[in-house]
C-alpha cells in the first residue's frame, strides 16, 4: 500500500448517495491511512457524519487495494504522530498547514483485500480487522 501515493475514498453523503475523491495519502505501519482535506469539501462533512468509507489504491498492472474502514478526524497527539507520517510521504504538505481550514482524517481498517490478477492464477488475499 505505501508504493501508492494516490487513491480514490468513497464516502457516503448526507442524501446517502455515494461521492467518491481522488487524495493524496500516506500509511501507517497499522496500515491506517492518512490524508489532508479541507473542512469546506463534501469529504469532510460526509465523514464527519458517516465515518464509514472506502479506499480503493493500485490499478498499475491488474494490482489493486480494496480498502473498508472508520475515518476520524485527527487531533492532539494521534495527529502530531500521524502527521508526521503524512509529511514523509508529502514533503510540501507542511506548506498547507496554512491553508483556511485543513484538516487531517485517519482511517483505520476493517477490511483490506489485495488482488494481483497479473499472476495465473490470481493471487488474492483478505484481512479483516
Amino acid at each position: 500500500m505505501s508504493r501508492y501515493r494516490l487513491g480514490v475514498l468513497g464516502s457516503i453523503a448526507e442524501n446517502l448517495t455515494p461521492q467518491s475523491a481522488l487524495v493524496g495519502f500516506a500509511v501507517s505501519p497499522q496500515l491506517e491511512i492518512i490524508f489532508d482535506t479541507v473542512k469546506s469539501s463534501r469529504k469532510y462533512r460526509n465523514l464527519l457524519s458517516r465515518p464509514a468509507c472506502s479506499f480503493a489504491l493500485g490499478w498499475d498492472g491488474e494490482q489493486t487495494v480494496q480498502y473498508e474502514g472508520q475515518a476520524e478526524e485527527l487531533v492532539g497527539t494521534r495527529l502530531n504522530d500521524l502527521q508526521q507520517i503524512y509529511f514523509r510521504a508529502w514533503p510540501d504538505g507542511p506548506a498547507r498547514l496554512g491553508w483556511p481550514g485543513i484538516v487531517y482524517f485517519g482511517i483505520r481498517p476493517t477490511w483490506i483485500r489485495y488482488s494481483d490478477y497479473d499472476q495465473n492464477p490470481p493471487f488474492i488475499r483478505e484481512f479483516q480487522f
